[in-house]
């Protein structure tokens, strides 16, 4: 299936089911952009050069991370389901997502630093930096259907990793078409977060979630193309 085709039936089914899609997500990604907001403050506010960063800080990361999982878990679990035609309520879809946040954390924990291992590495033989970013860019996009597969496929973090990289290698090209979307929609959350700021922290807020929301087309079009590269897939998004 083309990428235009993949893309539209994207947009069809964000825009068809844009209702549950937000009462889903939306209460998370306020606990999400809110606390990210907040280390975002604290960052800024730090002494340079003596920074200190305690508990609540830690505390605040580990939430941030178990938030994220269970975001990231509802969403896919919403995708999957409604791939066979079922129609679960908020709340059974909150409730089982819960039981994917630990293999989805660990997942997302291996996944990162096997991303940011090639430009971390470069960085230190100075202007090459720029290899090692190719690198994480590309492990990035052969990563990027890990989160599917330990939730759809039930695989542990360590399998879904593989799993990944082996299943991404003949579409590794479309995956980073699609996952080239989050730079529009990074630039235009910028220029309506600096717009907002001018009004307040709760504008600033909503403005924030609701780009985050926006973007989760990304993981929608995402899962279209994972699911129509998917050996043996009879239902389909």
């Amino acid at each position: 299936m083309s990428l235009s085709a993949i893309l539209t039936e994207a947009y069809n089914f964000f825009r068809n089911h844009i209702r549950q899609l937000a009462a889903l997500t939306v209460p998370i990604l306020f606990l999400q952009v809110g606390i990210q907001m907040w280390l975002g403050m604290e960052i800024n506010s730090a002494d340079l050069e003596n920074p200190q960063f305690g508990v609540p800080h830690m505390l605040a990361m580990m939430v941030l991370l178990l938030v994220f999982s269970l975001l990231i878990a509802a969403l896919t679990l919403f995708m999957e389901v409604r791939s066979h035609g079922h129609e679960p309520s908020t709340g059974i879809l909150l409730k089982t997502s819960l039981s994917f946040v630990p293999p989805l954390l660990l997942a997302g924990v291996f996944s990162g630093l096997a991303i940011l291992a090639p430009v971390m590495l470069f960085a230190a033989f100075g202007p090459i930096w720029l290899v090692g970013l190719v690198i994480s860019i590309y492990i990035f996009a052969r990563l990027a259907y890990v989160n599917f597969m330990v939730v759809v496929e039930r695989l542990t973090p360590l399998e879904a990793i593989k799993g990944s990289f082996k299943f991404s290698g003949p579409i590794a090209f479309k995956t980073l078409l699609v996952l080239m979307l989050y730079i529009p929609l990074s630039l235009i959350g910028g220029t309506l977060s600096s717009l907002a700021q001018s009004v307040g922290f709760p504008l600033v807020l909503v403005v924030e979630v609701l780009v985050a929301f926006f973007g989760l087309f990304v993981n929608v079009a995402l899962f279209r193309l994972y699911m129509v590269s998917r050996p043996s897939v009879d239902e389909q998004v």
